[in-house]
């Protein structure tokens, strides 16, 4: 039996979906009946539990053989900010895992975590996966770069296709790596069913990398619209952060990496070694934004 943490979002969804399509027994977590209801007609078992409430995650943990965890909580506000969610929680799912004796663990981290990121999200993520490593559990943390779905089209592109604008945090000039999140769901995959990968931290990219600006201009050009791109100066972006941190963390974080020069971090990836290890088909970001311009069409055919 396999635990997914964050069963409903983009990546735990898409695993949930293909194990279960391949006759792996899930137990899928959420946190109200409501939100599982495709899941249970797929063949999950559903059960109620929070990663900031301890004796539900270790009722789930009970009869598992392996966890895998995508959740987290990167914007997150009041008891669900991230200390709270990506820090203390997923130390009780660790120890919780530990205590019932189950076999692996799979982490979502991010690429570039690191003790001395300059942004808090990447340090926590880089504590955690060190945790894990001194658990004693076995274990493969994945590293992917931005998901597509979120950080091309939802933070960017969809604007576009549907107003013919968009807005972006900064100068858009800053080269970003995007991969789709079904391709990430192969490695979670692989994480759960070929022992090779066992106790190794694995980085994920895409094939190119793109700044924001390249990236609403590739919009533009399949959907033949001529974008209008609106920049928030990253000196507002500064100001905003410091003014929401007290009571929007999450939404400040966001704009303090909005703030922050190119320079500052990279978010860039080759996928050379990756793909000598992993021979495998990867989505292209103009693969993808073909893919949401034709969902668009089909969608607005239906109004």
């Amino acid at each position: 039996m396999i635990l997914i943490i964050g069963s409903t979002g983009l990546l735990g969804l898409t695993v949930t979906q293909q194990l279960l399509a391949s006759g792996h027994k899930v137990r899928a977590v959420v946190r109200t009946q409501e939100k599982a209801a495709e899941l249970k007609h797929l063949g999950a078992e559903i059960v109620i539990g929070d990663l900031i409430d301890k004796p539900s995650i270790m009722r789930a943990c009970q009869g598992i053989d392996q966890i895998f965890t995508a959740v987290h909580s990167l914007v997150g506000a009041g008891k669900y900010k991230s200390e709270y969610v990506d820090d203390l929680g997923h130390r009780t799912l660790i120890d919780a895992a530990k205590a019932m004796g189950i076999s692996h663990f799979v982490y979502t981290s991010i690429l570039g975590a690191s003790p001395n990121h300059p942004v808090d999200f990447w340090r926590t993520k880089y504590n955690i996966e060190e945790y894990l490593k001194t658990s004693g559990l076995s274990y493969t943390i994945l590293r992917p770069s931005a998901y597509m779905e979120l950080h091309a089209h939802i933070f960017n592109g969809k604007s576009i296709l549907e107003s013919g604008k968009t807005s972006l945090l900064g100068k858009g000039t800053k080269p970003r790596n995007f991969i789709a999140v079904r391709d990430v769901a192969q490695f979670v995959i692989l994480a759960l069913t070929d022992p090779n990968l066992k106790n190794r931290t694995i980085e994920i990219g895409g094939l190119h990398n793109f700044t924001n600006n390249q990236v609403s201009e590739l919009y533009g050009k399949f959907a033949n619209i001529s974008p209008k791109i609106n920049h928030m100066p990253p000196f507002v972006a500064k100001g905003l952060s410091v003014i929401l941190k007290p009571f929007q963390p999450g939404i400040s974080r966001i704009m303090y990496m909005g703030s922050l020069s190119d320079d500052a971090f990279s978010e860039t990836f080759d996928p050379t070694k990756l793909l000598i290890a992993f021979p495998m088909q990867l989505t292209t970001l103009e693969e993808f934004i073909h893919e949401r311009i034709i969902e668009k069409k089909n969608n607005s055919s239906l109004v």
